[in-house]
């Protein structure tokens, strides 16, 4: 097949597709294995340094059980506080905590 044929025949294509009526809009997509945001309820046990505290994953139960502790404890950055002043969230306090890259974060106001 030689060039002026091979072209013809994509212009043909092309035609043909126009005449559908397709949605033939492009669209892009992303994706990136290995950075997907990980996402956990957790409970907080204690203080470790500034805005940095060591939280327990939980399994939340049934209506009216309390969530039960799950594997070992993590350590998880509270963006609602000062990165240079000592943290205020009392322990106990459920949480939702967002894996994002190497860090542990979650937002919760004292």
């Amino acid at each position: 097949m030689n060039a002026q044929s091979q072209t013809t025949q994509s212009r043909q294509t092309l035609e043909r597709l126009a005449r559908s009526g397709l949605d033939l809009t492009e669209k892009a997509v992303a994706a990136s294995p290995g950075s997907i945001a990980q996402v956990l309820a957790a409970k907080v046990k204690s203080l470790s340094s500034y805005n940095v505290y060591n939280v327990s994953p939980v399994a939340i139960g049934l209506e009216g059980s309390l969530p039960i502790e799950i594997g070992g404890e993590i350590k998880a950055f509270n963006l609602a506080e000062s990165f240079t002043q000592t943290g205020q969230l009392s322990a106990g306090t459920y949480i939702v905590v967002c894996r994002v890259g190497d860090k542990n974060v979650f937002y919760a106001k004292p």
